[in-house]
């Protein structure tokens, strides 16, 4: 969309303007064997149609706009798909402590894993979105050719967590407000976890907690078991992983992401054989929309799906290149 050619308009227009009317999800509390729970959105279909795996971005869920948006192309082909809720995020507290991470696949992977042993047949598949996709290609590289996944698609992407989360910790004016929201949410959560769980952070520890940098040093990073938030976004960020990748995946970006900055991004030739990578002139975070103002296309989720129904096949319409796509 012409009109929309900043990297706020795109990222604003693409949070606000997604549809989030109701699909027939069934939710449904899986129980964990260090005694939390994850809360997943499941999208019914035969059990030897595709399945989609849905992973949402930091402090999102899985009745973000463009979750819903990507469940609702999956309806489209036939497909059955879940909105995975990282810990913490379905709208209820988790029971322990930590909660989730940029780099925390056990749970999604433990998703996977008993989706086959409830006789699921059909290929799995997976899409996921800023932090969610750092998690999905984290998995698929340390899994490596014993990836329960098909294929994947990963949309703006925070491939290195340092960068990342310094280029948001320095912004100033509107670039501000993405840093002060995801911040607001996430020291309500941990202060109240602190109160339930006496000497799980310091005494004063979310005291003056300013940047995403300084909360990862407080409390993401000690609650996994790094030293600090360097040591944290040292074994997390995907970049480093992404040539020992062996699914088919389409990694999406935009050129003025603006929280995602250029050098963050990936370089072609250390990406493996199996991935493809698209940066968009625009697109903003989860952004990409195109159409017009009155009727808005939010074609990152339509073209990560036809990348997948290329792949695999798919029972309904709506497939194309998502290479050939410029928002």
């Amino acid at each position: 969309m012409r009109v929309l050619s900043g990297p706020h308009s795109q990222t604003l227009a693409g949070a606000l303007l997604r549809p989030r009317r109701p699909l027939p999800l069934r939710r449904e509390r899986w129980e964990l064997p260090d005694g939390d729970f994850l809360d997943l959105d499941h999208l019914e279909a035969p059990q030897g149609a595709p399945h989609l795996l849905v992973l949402h971005g930091l402090e999102g869920s899985s009745r973000s706009g463009y979750v819903l948006a990507t469940l609702r192309e999956a309806q489209k082909r036939g497909w059955g798909a879940i909105g995975f809720n990282f810990r913490s995020c379905s709208g209820e507290p988790n029971r322990q402590f930590r909660s989730y991470s940029s780099g925390e696949t056990a749970d999604p992977l433990a998703v996977l894993t008993r989706l086959r042993e409830l006789g699921i047949r059909g290929p799995l598949l997976g899409i996921g979105f800023s932090l969610g996709g750092n998690v999905l290609l984290k998995l698929l590289a340390e899994s490596g050719d014993h990836c329960p996944l098909a294929a994947a698609v990963a949309v703006s992407t925070p491939f290195d967590l340092a960068l990342c989360a310094d280029a948001l910790d320095r912004a100033r004016g509107l670039s501000a407000i993405y840093r002060r929201a995801f911040l607001r949410t996430l020291i309500r959560k941990a202060d109240r976890k602190a109160h339930i769980y006496p000497g799980s952070l310091e005494h004063g520890a979310l005291k003056g907690v300013r940047t995403l940098r300084a909360f990862d040093d407080r409390v993401t990073g000690p609650a996994y078991g790094f030293r600090d938030a360097a040591d944290y976004y040292a074994h997390c960020s995907s970049r480093p992983m992404l040539h020992r990748i062996r699914r088919p995946t389409w990694l999406l970006s935009a050129w003025d992401d603006p929280m995602v900055p250029p050098e963050a991004l990936p370089k072609p030739e250390t990406l493996s054989p199996t991935t493809q990578l698209t940066v968009t002139e625009r697109g903003g975070h989860v952004g990409f929309v195109g159409g017009n103002l009155l009727c808005p296309r939010f074609w990152a989720e339509e073209q990560a799906v036809a990348f997948l129904g290329q792949a695999f096949g798919s029972t309904r319409s709506g497939t194309g290149a998502p290479w050939s796509q410029n928002g």
